[in-house]
Protein backbone atom coordinates (compact mmCIF):
# COMPACT_ATOMS: atom_id res chain seq x y z
CA UNK A 1 0.00 0.00 0.00
CA UNK A 2 2.83 2.14 0.42
CA UNK A 3 4.23 2.12 -2.89
CA UNK A 4 0.98 2.36 -4.36
CA UNK A 5 0.82 5.89 -6.29
CA UNK A 6 -1.55 8.47 -5.50
CA UNK A 7 -3.06 11.33 -7.25
CA UNK A 8 -0.47 13.93 -8.83
CA UNK A 9 -1.37 17.23 -7.89
CA UNK A 10 0.41 18.99 -11.06
CA UNK A 11 -1.73 16.38 -13.11
CA UNK A 12 -5.01 15.24 -11.43
CA UNK A 13 -5.30 18.23 -9.55
CA UNK A 14 -4.92 20.86 -12.17
CA UNK A 15 -8.80 21.54 -13.02
CA UNK A 16 -9.52 20.57 -9.10
CA UNK A 17 -12.72 22.09 -7.64
CA UNK A 18 -10.94 25.55 -5.63
CA UNK A 19 -7.97 24.54 -6.39
CA UNK A 20 -6.46 28.40 -5.22
CA UNK A 21 -7.00 27.73 -1.95
CA UNK A 22 -5.29 24.69 -1.78
CA UNK A 23 -1.84 24.05 0.06
CA UNK A 24 0.13 21.11 1.72
CA UNK A 25 0.69 20.69 5.68
CA UNK A 26 3.43 18.66 6.90
CA UNK A 27 2.66 17.04 10.21
CA UNK A 28 5.02 14.79 12.23
CA UNK A 29 3.04 11.75 10.07
CA UNK A 30 1.67 12.66 7.18
CA UNK A 31 1.47 15.45 4.40
CA UNK A 32 -1.90 17.11 3.90
CA UNK A 33 -3.74 18.32 1.80
CA UNK A 34 -6.13 21.16 2.87
CA UNK A 35 -7.93 23.84 1.19
CA UNK A 36 -8.13 27.31 3.05
CA UNK A 37 -9.66 30.45 3.33
CA UNK A 38 -8.59 32.91 5.49
CA UNK A 39 -11.38 35.38 6.62
CA UNK A 40 -10.16 39.16 6.74
CA UNK A 41 -11.39 39.67 10.26
CA UNK A 42 -9.54 38.00 12.79
CA UNK A 43 -12.21 37.75 15.14
CA UNK A 44 -14.72 35.54 12.25
CA UNK A 45 -15.41 32.35 13.63
CA UNK A 46 -13.87 29.13 11.80
CA UNK A 47 -15.49 26.25 10.40
CA UNK A 48 -13.83 23.05 9.48
CA UNK A 49 -15.38 20.87 7.11
CA UNK A 50 -14.68 17.04 7.07
CA UNK A 51 -15.56 14.77 4.25
CA UNK A 52 -17.57 11.46 4.47
CA UNK A 53 -15.03 7.88 3.13
CA UNK A 54 -13.95 7.52 0.27
CA UNK A 55 -14.14 11.72 -0.84
CA UNK A 56 -12.65 14.41 -0.73
CA UNK A 57 -12.05 18.18 -0.02
CA UNK A 58 -14.36 18.62 -3.58
CA UNK A 59 -17.25 17.11 -1.57
CA UNK A 60 -17.42 20.58 -0.32
CA UNK A 61 -16.97 22.75 -3.21
CA UNK A 62 -20.43 24.06 -3.19
CA UNK A 63 -20.74 24.86 0.29
CA UNK A 64 -17.37 26.11 0.91
CA UNK A 65 -17.27 29.83 -1.09
CA UNK A 66 -20.65 30.51 0.33
CA UNK A 67 -19.07 30.42 3.81
CA UNK A 68 -16.39 32.87 2.86
CA UNK A 69 -18.39 35.56 3.49
CA UNK A 70 -18.64 35.21 7.06
CA UNK A 71 -16.02 32.76 8.35
CA UNK A 72 -12.73 31.46 7.65
CA UNK A 73 -12.84 28.10 6.06
CA UNK A 74 -10.94 24.90 6.31
CA UNK A 75 -11.54 21.54 4.39
CA UNK A 76 -8.94 18.69 4.21
CA UNK A 77 -8.52 15.46 2.47
CA UNK A 78 -8.74 12.67 5.25
CA UNK A 79 -4.99 9.90 4.83
CA UNK A 80 -4.98 8.03 1.91
CA UNK A 81 -7.75 10.12 -0.07
CA UNK A 82 -7.20 12.13 -2.96
CA UNK A 83 -4.42 14.47 -2.59
CA UNK A 84 -3.10 13.71 1.51
CA UNK A 85 -0.68 10.98 1.79
CA UNK A 86 -1.03 7.14 2.83
CA UNK A 87 0.42 7.24 5.88
CA UNK A 88 3.73 4.44 6.33
CA UNK A 89 3.07 1.46 7.09
CA UNK A 90 3.98 1.15 10.82
CA UNK A 91 1.68 4.90 10.59
CA UNK A 92 -1.09 2.77 9.19
CA UNK A 93 -3.34 1.24 12.06
CA UNK A 94 -2.68 4.48 13.96
CA UNK A 95 -4.08 6.89 11.29
CA UNK A 96 -6.70 5.39 9.48
CA UNK A 97 -8.39 4.23 13.16
CA UNK A 98 -11.40 6.51 14.43
CA UNK A 99 -9.21 8.07 17.57
CA UNK A 100 -6.08 8.32 15.20
CA UNK A 101 -7.58 10.25 12.54
CA UNK A 102 -8.72 12.53 14.98
CA UNK A 103 -5.62 12.99 16.57
CA UNK A 104 -4.21 13.31 13.24
CA UNK A 105 -7.15 16.41 12.05
CA UNK A 106 -6.09 17.87 15.57
CA UNK A 107 -2.00 17.73 15.22
CA UNK A 108 -3.09 19.56 11.40
CA UNK A 109 -5.13 21.98 13.03
CA UNK A 110 -2.74 22.77 15.84
CA UNK A 111 0.10 23.20 12.90
CA UNK A 112 -2.13 25.64 11.13
CA UNK A 113 -3.28 27.60 14.76
CA UNK A 114 -6.70 26.90 13.92
CA UNK A 115 -9.02 26.87 16.89
CA UNK A 116 -12.60 26.42 14.66
CA UNK A 117 -16.16 27.41 16.05
CA UNK A 118 -17.76 24.68 14.43
CA UNK A 119 -16.93 21.45 12.92
CA UNK A 120 -19.09 19.86 10.12
CA UNK A 121 -18.55 16.65 9.02
CA UNK A 122 -19.96 13.84 6.92
CA UNK A 123 -20.92 10.67 6.99
CA UNK A 124 -17.98 8.86 8.42
CA UNK A 125 -16.75 12.40 8.66
CA UNK A 126 -19.62 13.12 11.14
CA UNK A 127 -17.45 10.55 13.69
CA UNK A 128 -14.45 12.05 13.46
CA UNK A 129 -15.93 15.20 14.26
CA UNK A 130 -17.66 13.64 17.24
CA UNK A 131 -14.47 12.26 18.58
CA UNK A 132 -12.01 15.69 18.00
CA UNK A 133 -14.15 16.83 21.12
CA UNK A 134 -14.97 13.34 23.11
CA UNK A 135 -10.98 12.92 23.36
CA UNK A 136 -10.43 16.65 23.95
CA UNK A 137 -8.98 17.72 21.18
CA UNK A 138 -11.21 20.54 20.62
CA UNK A 139 -14.46 22.20 22.45
CA UNK A 140 -16.17 23.94 19.23
CA UNK A 141 -19.24 26.01 19.96
CA UNK A 142 -21.49 23.22 17.82
CA UNK A 143 -20.81 20.09 15.95
CA UNK A 144 -22.92 19.61 12.44
CA UNK A 145 -23.57 16.22 11.43
CA UNK A 146 -24.27 15.65 7.98
CA UNK A 147 -26.10 12.14 7.36
CA UNK A 148 -23.64 10.94 10.09
CA UNK A 149 -22.57 7.39 10.24
CA UNK A 150 -22.79 7.49 13.81
CA UNK A 151 -24.39 4.15 14.87
CA UNK A 152 -22.45 0.61 14.22
CA UNK A 153 -23.93 -2.29 12.12
CA UNK A 154 -26.57 -4.37 13.79
CA UNK A 155 -26.64 -7.78 13.56
CA UNK A 156 -24.68 -10.15 11.13
CA UNK A 157 -23.69 -7.26 8.86
CA UNK A 158 -21.79 -5.66 11.80
CA UNK A 159 -20.20 -8.93 12.75
CA UNK A 160 -18.88 -9.60 8.78
CA UNK A 161 -17.98 -5.99 7.37
CA UNK A 162 -15.18 -5.35 9.44
CA UNK A 163 -13.41 -7.95 9.69
CA UNK A 164 -14.24 -8.36 5.66
CA UNK A 165 -12.80 -4.90 5.10
CA UNK A 166 -9.71 -5.64 7.42
CA UNK A 167 -9.20 -8.84 4.89
CA UNK A 168 -9.72 -6.63 1.44
CA UNK A 169 -7.52 -4.08 3.22
CA UNK A 170 -4.40 -6.58 3.18
CA UNK A 171 -5.50 -7.38 -0.43
CA UNK A 172 -2.99 -5.56 -3.01
CA UNK A 173 -5.10 -6.45 -5.55
CA UNK A 174 -8.51 -5.32 -4.54
CA UNK A 175 -7.66 -1.50 -4.77
CA UNK A 176 -6.52 -2.62 -8.12
CA UNK A 177 -9.67 -4.71 -9.42
CA UNK A 178 -12.06 -1.70 -7.83
CA UNK A 179 -9.93 0.73 -9.93
CA UNK A 180 -10.33 -0.99 -12.87
CA UNK A 181 -14.07 -1.73 -12.56
CA UNK A 182 -14.49 2.07 -11.51
CA UNK A 183 -13.66 2.64 -15.17
CA UNK A 184 -16.36 1.27 -16.32
CA UNK A 185 -19.73 4.02 -16.31
CA UNK A 186 -22.24 1.55 -15.30
CA UNK A 187 -20.50 0.47 -12.47
CA UNK A 188 -20.30 4.56 -11.64
CA UNK A 189 -23.50 5.20 -11.98
CA UNK A 190 -24.29 2.12 -10.06
CA UNK A 191 -22.67 3.40 -7.18
CA UNK A 192 -24.26 6.88 -7.19
CA UNK A 193 -27.59 5.49 -7.25
CA UNK A 194 -27.07 3.51 -3.93
CA UNK A 195 -26.58 6.94 -2.12
CA UNK A 196 -29.66 8.64 -2.65
CA UNK A 197 -28.30 11.42 -4.50
CA UNK A 198 -28.30 13.15 -7.69
CA UNK A 199 -25.47 14.72 -8.62
CA UNK A 200 -24.53 16.94 -11.82
CA UNK A 201 -21.87 15.98 -14.71
CA UNK A 202 -19.03 17.66 -12.39
CA UNK A 203 -20.26 15.67 -9.19
CA UNK A 204 -19.75 12.47 -11.21
CA UNK A 205 -16.74 13.38 -12.95
CA UNK A 206 -14.83 14.06 -9.70
CA UNK A 207 -15.97 10.82 -8.22
CA UNK A 208 -15.11 8.83 -11.08
CA UNK A 209 -11.47 10.51 -10.82
CA UNK A 210 -11.52 9.14 -7.48
CA UNK A 211 -12.43 5.74 -7.58
CA UNK A 212 -10.46 5.15 -10.23
CA UNK A 213 -7.23 5.76 -8.66
CA UNK A 214 -5.98 2.39 -6.54
CA UNK A 215 -4.47 4.72 -3.79
CA UNK A 216 -7.48 6.93 -2.67
CA UNK A 217 -9.66 3.10 -3.01
CA UNK A 218 -6.84 1.62 -0.90
CA UNK A 219 -7.31 4.88 1.59
CA UNK A 220 -10.86 4.36 1.45
CA UNK A 221 -10.68 0.55 2.20
CA UNK A 222 -8.32 1.21 5.08
CA UNK A 223 -10.44 3.53 6.44
CA UNK A 224 -13.05 1.25 7.08
CA UNK A 225 -10.93 -1.86 8.42
CA UNK A 226 -9.60 0.46 11.28
CA UNK A 227 -12.55 1.56 12.45
CA UNK A 228 -14.69 0.78 15.64
CA UNK A 229 -18.34 2.35 16.34
CA UNK A 230 -19.02 -0.05 18.49
CA UNK A 231 -16.85 1.91 20.96
CA UNK A 232 -17.39 5.20 19.52
CA UNK A 233 -21.21 4.61 20.27
CA UNK A 234 -20.66 3.88 23.83
CA UNK A 235 -18.87 7.15 24.34
CA UNK A 236 -21.18 9.13 22.21
CA UNK A 237 -23.73 10.09 25.31
CA UNK A 238 -21.01 11.83 26.95
CA UNK A 239 -20.50 14.18 24.06
CA UNK A 240 -20.74 17.88 25.57
CA UNK A 241 -20.83 19.87 21.94
CA UNK A 242 -23.65 21.04 21.39
CA UNK A 243 -24.64 18.86 17.81
CA UNK A 244 -26.81 19.08 14.86
CA UNK A 245 -28.12 15.99 13.05
CA UNK A 246 -28.97 17.37 9.37
CA UNK A 247 -30.49 14.25 7.13
CA UNK A 248 -31.17 13.49 4.02
CA UNK A 249 -34.71 11.51 4.10
CA UNK A 250 -33.61 9.88 0.44
CA UNK A 251 -30.57 8.38 2.12
CA UNK A 252 -29.93 5.32 0.95
CA UNK A 253 -26.81 4.54 2.74
CA UNK A 254 -26.81 5.83 6.40
CA UNK A 255 -30.75 5.27 6.46
CA UNK A 256 -32.44 8.51 8.63
CA UNK A 257 -33.49 6.21 11.58
CA UNK A 258 -29.68 6.69 12.43
CA UNK A 259 -29.83 10.30 13.08
CA UNK A 260 -32.81 9.15 15.89
CA UNK A 261 -31.10 6.54 17.33
CA UNK A 262 -28.02 9.45 17.56
CA UNK A 263 -30.78 11.87 19.34
CA UNK A 264 -32.13 9.31 21.93
CA UNK A 265 -28.71 8.42 22.95
CA UNK A 266 -27.35 12.09 23.53
CA UNK A 267 -30.72 13.33 25.45
CA UNK A 268 -28.86 13.33 28.55
CA UNK A 269 -26.67 16.19 27.30
CA UNK A 270 -28.01 18.82 25.16
CA UNK A 271 -30.35 16.82 23.28
CA UNK A 272 -28.89 17.67 19.95
CA UNK A 273 -31.74 19.02 16.70
CA UNK A 274 -32.68 16.78 14.10
CA UNK A 275 -33.40 18.51 10.62
CA UNK A 276 -34.84 15.91 8.25
CA UNK A 277 -34.66 17.47 4.25
CA UNK A 278 -36.93 15.63 2.20
CA UNK A 279 -36.05 14.32 -1.46
CA UNK A 280 -32.31 14.23 -0.99
CA UNK A 281 -29.79 11.73 -0.35
CA UNK A 282 -26.33 10.80 1.18
CA UNK A 283 -24.65 13.59 -0.60
CA UNK A 284 -27.52 16.04 0.18
CA UNK A 285 -24.54 18.51 0.70
CA UNK A 286 -23.57 18.50 -2.69
CA UNK A 287 -27.03 18.35 -3.92
CA UNK A 288 -28.26 21.67 -2.51
CA UNK A 289 -25.18 23.46 -1.46
CA UNK A 290 -27.02 26.83 -0.18
CA UNK A 291 -29.15 25.38 2.06
CA UNK A 292 -26.10 23.40 3.94
CA UNK A 293 -24.44 26.38 3.55
CA UNK A 294 -27.23 28.53 5.62
CA UNK A 295 -27.83 25.87 7.72
CA UNK A 296 -23.77 25.91 8.74
CA UNK A 297 -24.06 29.93 9.34
CA UNK A 298 -27.62 29.58 11.06
CA UNK A 299 -25.43 27.16 13.90
CA UNK A 300 -22.72 29.94 14.03
CA UNK A 301 -25.63 32.61 16.13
Amino acid sequence: MGTRHGLDWERDGAHWPLRPYSRFVQTPLLRWHVQYAPHADALAPTVVLLHGTGASTHSWRGVFPLLTERCSVLALDFPGHAFSAMPAPQDTACLFSLPGMAAGVAALLAQMGIVPHTVVGHSAGAAVACMLSLDGHLQPQRIVSVNGALVPLDGLAGQFFSPMAKLLAKAPWVPELFSWQAAQPAFLQWLLEGTGSQLDAQGRALYRQLIANPSHGAGALAMMAHWDLHRFWGRLPQLQAPLRLVVGQGDLIVPPSVAQRAAQALQRQTPPSVVVLPGLGHLAHEEQPQRFADLILHSLH
